[in-house]
């Protein structure tokens, strides 16, 4: 029976993260006055099957100087932490309902790092070393800020469940009070998981592709594999945090139909940012999360956290 709960929450993220790629392909197309993806298949509906048949039955080439362990599971890491931070995400249930579900995605997220540095490493390329070193810094520095902006709501929540933000949500979303949180934590999440603006990992201008630059047929196909998923993972994180409702209010059908709804407004959102910003510079990220971001949600918190207090410490006014 778990297995068919597993299968039943892994199949759909596949297909999901799939078609994700065809419609950023035909998406950016479109916002650029081209075509994308319109041969293979009714308007190009297949290619993702068609990406996925020629990726994964290429012959994976490996540097003849390369650390072949750390080379090979790096990929797989990947992809297996990717899946592993869907299982306490409530969609509108979880598959499994973890009292410490926030904890256990950051903590899940924050691994996604060594997989990212042995693959740097391990190409023993210098493009790739670059790379990876930009991205593990990148992700652990705004990692800081997504777990602040995180205690601040959890504060608004009082537990770590993430099944517990349909219960505070119940009455008002919480990006109504939280609404600068919400801006900086959406901004967080696109440097995160490395997109556009933030796709300095992967800058080819300066490094080729980054820390996958000697990755071919599969391997390449992992990490890519779990770049998308991490996409549609953290806007749905979001959709809990910020925009979630009870579910006893609605039926679990309409309520997942509401939450896919929400999910992939945010991923065209992503998309049309990829589409309209050019990329930072490096020390541009970096200003932005250490004298900006962090400043502001260390304040935010500090708020959230002295308000009850003050709440609490009014004295009775005489009748």
């Amino acid at each position: 029976m778990y297995m068919i709960n597993f299968m039943s929450l892994i199949i759909p993220i596949l297909l999901a993260m799939a078609f994700l790629t065809l419609l950023e392909r035909k998406t950016l197309g479109y916002m650029q006055l081209r075509k994308g993806p319109n041969i293979v298949g009714p308007y190009g509906i297949l290619q993702p099957m068609a990406d996925a048949l020629k990726l994964f039955t290429k012959e994976p080439l490996y540097p003849s100087t390369s650390s072949i362990f750390l080379f090979t599971i790096a990929p797989s890491l990947a992809l297996t932490l990717a899946l592993s931070m869907w299982i306490p995400l409530p969609m509108p249930y979880p598959l499994i309902n973890m009292n410490l579900g926030a904890l256990f995605i950051l903590a899940t997220s924050s691994l996604a790092v060594y997989s990212i540095i042995w693959s740097g490493w391990a190409s023993n390329s210098k493009y790739a070393l670059l790379g990876a070193l930009r991205a593990v810094a990148q992700t652990i520095s705004y990692e800081v800020t997504l777990a602040i902006i995180l205690l601040s709501v959890l504060l608004l929540n009082g537990s770590y469940n993430l099944t517990n933000l349909m219960m505070t949500q119940k009455n008002i979303w919480l990006i109504l009070p939280t609404w600068p949180l919400a801006m900086m934590w959406f901004v967080s999440t696109l440097a995160e998981t490395n997109r556009a603006p933030f796709d300095l990992t992967e800058g080819e201008s300066e490094l080729v592709s980054g820390f996958n630059v000697e990755y071919a047929a599969g391997p390449f196909a992992l990490f890519f594999m779990a770049e998308y998923m991490n996409i549609l993972m953290m806007n749905a994180l979001t959709t809990i945090i910020f925009f979630n409702s009870m579910p006893n209010l609605m039926t679990p059908e309409l309520h997942s139909t509401n939450f896919m709804i929400k999910t992939l407004t945010l991923t065209a959102l992503f998309l049309w940012i990829r589409a309209s910003y050019p990329r930072f510079r490096y020390d541009q990220l970096m200003h932005l999360l250490w004298k900006n971001f962090l400043p502001l949600t260390l304040a935010l918190c500090m708020w959230h956290i002295s308000m009850p207090i003050f709440t609490c410490n009014i004295p009775p006014q005489s009748t």
